[in-house]
């Protein structure tokens, strides 16, 4: 336990760096949606990026499976998600997702996705810009300071959404949020690709020897019992993980403590990519905590390396693989979770729930916690504006993973294609309140039905 010690900051004026009418602070799935819908509907919108790119786990991450859960049965939100992929499609930025009947993203054409939709739509971007702290007045955030190379700058707001996946600007504005325990919180991820893989080579010894399912998810090294139990565990799953328990019996590579090896791979293409290898797990790491990420990104690099050199003696096709890149950052799945109006509960999930307040729906998709079931029945669960209202401040909506949740809700909406969801409804909400002059609070859910229901998104 490190000492705090505290130093006092004098008190200072600051600039404004831009006044605006919505401000989004993360530009993930979740942010890039709020932003867009709210910028196409002619309101100014300000997009607050801290990395130099947009797209979050998808362009940061190297996370290509946007919709890997998709299979015939599965319904549809409609919304601004599924445009991120038609528009990837158009750059020639698409292949082939091994599980699904989806295309996973490549994550670097991504990034320039993601620009031209935020040029298109009218937004002012920010890039290399960190939101640190709030500007909250009787309860009603009126603004963010941010911190960049340009210093110290206040960013003034009638509308802020927080997009950043951790609830950072519900928390400084004091707002009330949940966060387990750091050996109960699920594991972080350092993604790589890597080049030189035959192919033909990896794909014959899948098909013919390793025959993954979902099954195989609760591996050996994991020390997990069956992740799936249900309808869907003969499924095929493109995982991978018997041949690094191997080289760690074999101490060819070694086996860190709370650090697993094993996962999933996404595309493989002709030239030889193999990309998304998601399959560095670190456990007991608190995303919040700037010590434990910063011993993650060196403990993930060097158990990727650890990974590739038992692929490289052990899987068919990688015989001569090397590194190709890493993810620009970790991947993190949980932290905080807003205590909003209504709390979505696992019930909720997994019992098709129907809410008066939808914002729109998903499909019963959950992946997390021991739990793994895919939509492959027709069943959905919608998705209920209470969930994205801050309890204790207003005209602060919160959108993505942290929207207000039980853990295994969490694990539901999570997921990308849903925070893309809680995005459009949050930009969407922001939009009608300030055109009719009331709080986020206080909306007109049926106005704010109608616009999404007018831009195709599916409510019910």
């Amino acid at each position: 336990m490190r000492m705090i010690k505290y130093y006092e900051e004098p008190a200072k004026q600051i600039p404004v760096l831009i006044e605006t009418d919505i401000l989004v602070v993360g530009s993930g799935p979740s942010g890039l949606s709020a932003s867009i819908v709210a910028a196409r509907e002619g309101v100014d919108t300000v997009l607050v990026e801290r990395y130099g790119c947009f797209g979050g786990v998808i362009s940061q991450v190297g996370v290509e499976g946007i919709a890997w859960y998709r299979h015939e049965k599965t319904v549809e939100a409609n919304g601004i998600g599924n445009e991120f992929e038609k528009r990837a499609a158009e750059f020639g930025g698409t292949a082939p997702e091994p599980q699904s009947e989806s295309e996973a993203i490549d994550a670097e054409m991504f990034k320039v996705v993601a620009d031209v939709m935020v040029s298109e739509s009218g937004i002012t971007p920010i890039l290399h810009c960190w939101a640190v702290g709030v500007i909250v007045e009787n309860g009603v955030i009126k603004g963010v300071i941010t911190e960049s190379k340009s210093g110290r700058r206040a960013i003034m707001a009638k509308r802020v959404i927080d997009c950043t996946g951790d609830a950072d600007i519900a928390t400084l504005a004091g707002g009330p949020y949940t966060k387990g325990p750091k050996d109960k919180l699920m594991a972080v991820t350092q993604m790589f690709s890597c080049r030189g893989v035959d192919r033909e080579k990896f794909e014959k010894y899948v098909r013919e020897k390793l025959k993954p399912t979902y099954k195989d998810w609760g591996g050996k090294s994991w020390g997990q019992s069956d992740a799936t139990g249900n309808k869907d565990i003969d499924l095929f799953s493109p995982f991978i993980e018997s041949p690094f328990y191997q080289a760690q019996v074999d101490g060819y590579i070694p086996k860190e403590e709370n650090i697993f090896l094993g996962g999933t791979w996404s595309t493989l293409s002709p030239e030889g990519d193999a990309t998304q290898l998601n399959m560095i797990f670190m456990r007991h790491i608190d995303c919040t905590d700037v010590w434990d990420l910063t011993r993650s990104e060196i403990a993930g690099r060097r158990n990727a390396l650890y990974a590739i050199k038992a692929l490289n003696r052990y899987v068919p096709g990688f015989e001569k693989a090397r590194l190709r890149n890493f993810g620009l950052t970790l991947g993190t799945r949980e932290s905080r979770q807003i205590e909003g109006k209504y709390r979505l509960t696992e019930h909720d999930v997994y019992n098709q729930a129907r809410f008066e307040d939808s914002i729109g729906i998903f499909p019963e998709f959950i992946d997390g916690k021991g739990h793994v079931t895919l939509p492959t029945t027709g069943r959905y669960f919608q998705v209920p504006y209470g969930s994205l209202v801050m309890k204790a401040v207003d005209n602060l909506l919160v959108a993505g993973r942290s929207i207000s949740g039980d853990e295994i809700a969490h694990c539901a909406f999570r997921n990308m294609m849903c925070c893309a969801v809680s995005g459009q409804g949050a930009g969407t909400a922001a939009v009608v309140s300030l055109k009719t002059g009331v709080t986020t609070a206080n909306v007109d859910i049926r106005m704010v039905q109608d616009l999404l229901k007018r831009r195709g998104v599916r409510i019910h």
